[in-house]
């Protein structure tokens, strides 16, 4: 079973060699590569999780190279989920790509772009995912910072561009801060193995483990886009193509999540920088929502939000209890789904009418109720309405404030439940704007056009709305699929909440004990 680990990373990369083999001309057999091997992927995900669950942590040393020498892959609980978590998702929005036809229209290109630097994204956080060592974990945010650079500025516009550099450039100095991170980390304990390290960093001076700490924290916190390392989320993600936008938005932001928890309990147990982390998750859930609540693009506000939402997750794993880090496991796994789901049915908007801009939407509820429903069922989610997950999730992390009983974890339970509030009324603002209320009148939108509903999502019954332009007379029918099974694997969480927060539970359980992965990977 040791042996499919590594077919995550492998297998997408694969197919990104085929696809560059094929050239842009065979784009059907681009699709049937691309779906099938992530399709594939999911699968072993699957496996994994259930054997990881079962079993204990799954280890690979390639080449069977030994620690330190070696490459190390490990799948514990908590990397299986989110493995599996990420597997579902990147399938359904490459599907919904597809649909979109974003790689048809690359006919100028001399190769086909969209596919191969996809599979690479998905190689590249299968990679941080599984990564049993620092320089594979440096590695493979390399492999995403490339492929997304590529993914952002496809169609080479000038806002994509331009965003698609800040993107970039804020990831080369974050890079180059982990390196320094990387190197004084091997030079105190003489590797970059996660479980020699530690064992060693017990050994460390204080003063620099706090900095080893310190250099990874600031690293992991813009891949997170947590405040005050967030800046440069709302202005690059909203310019790319709307599936780009989804899987960044869902998907990459919690790979720094991901990092921070597996440092925080693994590395540096005890939560010696839990103040910071717990100032950092009240700024990030208050300035993040207030940011979206003076937004009146549905793409910036939703970007806005995965700010604030990053908050909770970083205020589960500050607490340090088993009850608080099961908590931002349930809740990052839900909040990969439906980030994910919001910005697809943001994107069927834009399809649709030609704009997110709420100022010049209305009646999106009667001319296209399915589009309204797409986006009603994740935002109530995302806002925390019972018994969604995302309700789940919070009540899990107030819990876990509320039995800590320190001071600084009743203050953030505040900050949760306002950013839980406001981020119910942000919701609400864009239901109201864009899908209640009447449409506006014709006159007064600029070079506004009348829409015919038969052309909607839902196949409507082909009355007449004045809305704005739109970009195309049709909404495929495969994008909107994609977009139901997004909206379906946010709610099946909710349905199966009791094997979710009890895997939830035994992952924070083993990421606490640490005795587990350090001896599946040293051989113990």
């Amino acid at each position: 079973m040791n042996a499919l680990v590594p077919l995550p990373v492998v297998l997408p990369l694969t197919a990104c060699g085929l696809s560059l083999f094929i050239g842009p001309r065979l784009r059907l057999l681009h699709r049937i590569i691309g779906i099938g091997v992530l399709a594939a992927v999911l699968a072993v995900d699957v496996v994994l999780l259930v054997e990881a669950d079962r079993t204990g942590p799954l280890v690979v040393h390639l080449g069977d190279f030994a620690p330190p020498v070696g490459v190390t892959l490990v799948a514990d609980r908590l990397a299986a989920l989110m493995l599996t978590v990420s597997g579902a998702v990147t399938l359904i929005v490459l599907v919904y790509a597809l649909g979109q036809d974003m790689a048809d229209r690359e006919e100028s290109a001399p190769i086909a772009v969209f596919h191969p630097a996809y599979l690479v994204l998905v190689s590249g956080v299968s990679l941080t995912f599984l990564a049993g060592d620092l320089v594979n974990l440096y590695v493979g945010f390399e492999i995403m910072l490339m492929a997304s650079f590529v993914l952002l500025t496809v169609g080479g516009t000038e806002p994509r561009l331009r965003a698609g550099s800040t993107y970039v450039v804020v990831s080369l100095v974050s890079s180059l801060v982990f390196l320094v991170g990387i190197a004084v980390a091997y030079a105190a304990a003489g590797t970059a193995n996660f479980a020699q390290l530690a064992v060693r960093l017990q050994d460390v001076p204080l003063g620099v483990r706090t900095l080893i700490e310190a250099l990874l924290l600031t690293v992991f916190g813009v891949k997170a886009a947590a405040f005050p390392v967030a800046a440069w989320l709302p202005d690059s993600y909203p310019t790319a193509p709307a599936p780009v936008t989804a899987v960044f938005a869902g998907l990459l932001t919690k790979v720094g999540v991901y990092s921070i928890l597996r440092a925080e309990t693994l590395l540096f147990p005890g939560n010696r920088l839990s103040v910071l982390l717990m100032a950092v998750a009240f700024a990030s859930l208050l300035i993040g929502i207030l940011g979206a609540v003076a937004q009146t693009d549905l793409k910036r506000l939703l970007s806005f939000t995965l700010v604030s939402h990053i908050g909770f997750m970083l205020y589960g794993i500050a607490l340090g209890s088993r009850g608080g880090i099961g908590g931002a496991i349930v809740y990052t796994a839900h909040h990969i789904t439906v980030q994910t789901t919001l910005f697809l049915a943001a994107g069927l908007l834009e399809k649709r009418y030609g704009t997110t801009e709420l100022t010049r939407l209305g009646g999106v509820a009667r001319a296209a109720p399915l589009l309204a429903a797409l986006w009603f069922v994740p935002a109530m989610n995302l806002a925390g309405i019972p018994p969604l997950s995302g309700f789940l999730g919070k009540l899990g992390l107030m819990r876990a404030g509320a039995a800590d009983g320190g001071s600084d974890a009743y203050v953030l339970l505040g900050a949760c439940a306002v950013a839980s509030l406001l981020t119910l009324y942000v919701v609400a603002k864009v239901w109201n704007l864009a899908f209640w209320r009447a449409a506006p009148s014709a006159p007064s939108l600029e070079g506004s056009v009348l829409e015919d509903s038969d052309d909607s999502a839902d196949g409507g019954s082909g009355t007449v709305t004045a809305v704005c332009v739109r970009t195309t007379a049709r909404v495929p029918r495969v994008m909107t699929g994609a977009t139901v099974g997004a909206v379906l694997l946010g709610l099946s969480y909710t349905v199966l909440a009791t094997p979710l927060t009890g895997l939830a539970d035994r992952s924070a359980a083993e990421l606490l004990d640490r005795t587990p992965y350090v001896e599946a990977v040293l051989g113990q």
